[in-house]
């Protein structure tokens, strides 16, 4: 094992490992990447993270590689495939909230030109770097999640809550949240 200072959430599973390494707080600005953790976060909801990770292959075989074009076509048949797959979690609301927030994602994109143009609108275009010196510290909403939750509420998203919205906000880089003295910090 390297002697790297990470964030203690990653522990020392290789898979959280990897996550927290190349991706977790890298700043998204493609649609597609952001519409798949927009999924991934909805799904985690009341679940652990890396439970999610471990099925990331699954749910992107499952909702064919996140295409928000195809998701927000599916009908009852895909549904009921979906609820059927054991690879993913089988949470009903969770799915029919997928399928319904790929057409609301369709709609931003169509109004703002991208859905990054519109997200990232709420940060300048730019990360939001914070100097946490411990995991402990980090917040599980802001009152920047919770306006960004309660638009896009109003524009028909669902299981977007403040805290599932900040969860999205740190995956995607609209927030820094490593720690100060975590090797990632200063590269994110």
């Amino acid at each position: 094992m390297d002697n790297l200072r990470r964030c203690d959430w990653c522990g020392n599973d290789p898979l959280y490992i990897e996550y927290h390494d190349k991706e977790w707080g890298v700043p998204i600005y493609n649609d597609a990447k952001l519409f798949e953790f927009l999924i991934l976060e909805t799904f985690q909801a009341g679940l652990s993270w890396i439970t999610i990770l471990r099925k990331r292959e699954n749910f992107m075989k499952a909702f064919d590689n996140f295409n928000y074009k195809k998701i927000a076509l599916y009908n009852e048949a895909k549904f009921d495939e979906l609820i059927q797959n054991a690879g993913i979690i089988r949470n009903k609301l969770k799915i029919k909230a997928t399928i319904s927030n790929a057409a609301a994602f369709i709609k931003v994109k169509e109004e703002f030109g991208s859905f990054s143009n519109y997200i990232w609108k709420f940060t300048e275009g730019k990360p939001i770097k914070n100097s946490w010196k411990d995991v402990g510290d980090l917040p599980s909403n802001t009152e920047l999640s919770e306006c960004i939750s309660k638009d896009l509420k109003k524009r028909g998203f669902k299981f977007v809550g403040s805290t599932v919205i900040y969860a999205h906000m740190q995956a995607t880089g609209m927030v820094n949240d490593h720690i100060v003295d975590c090797f990632r910090y200063k590269q994110v």
